[in-house]
């Protein structure tokens, strides 16, 4: 059974930081891309980032500079780093693990709320 878990969201201040972590058991973490999405109330999913197996790392324009995607192989974790988060970053936070097609898997969310 595949599981994603995601952890580390919350209610931040504007300008603060916070490390979302997904970890994963049930499949061969090392040979997946994996995935960070968003989606805000009356908003689509939107991909946030994304780190392939090699180590290869790209980000939605809105967030590069702020965010950083990395994962750890040994730890079956993926994680994205948030610096200077915003109010527009409110939204859950969604871990993807992504292989093909059939083998497309969703962690259940994680709420990150940037607020004063």
């Amino acid at each position: 059974q595949v599981q994603l878990v995601e952890s580390g969201g919350g209610l931040v201040q504007p300008g603060g930081s916070l490390r979302l972590s997904c970890t994963a058991s049930g499949i061969i973490f090392k040979i997946y891309t994996m995935h960070w999405y968003r989606q805000a109330p009356g908003k689509q999913r939107e991909l946030v980032a994304g780190i392939s197996s090699s180590g290869s790392a790209n980000y939605a324009d809105s967030v590069k500079g702020r965010f950083t995607i990395s994962r750890d192989n040994a730890k079956n974790t993926a994680y994205l780093q948030m610096d200077d988060l915003k109010p527009e970053d409110t939204a859950a936070y969604y871990c993807n693990s992504w292989l093909n097609s059939m083998f497309n898997y969703w962690g259940q969310g994680t709420q990150v709320t940037v607020s004063s």
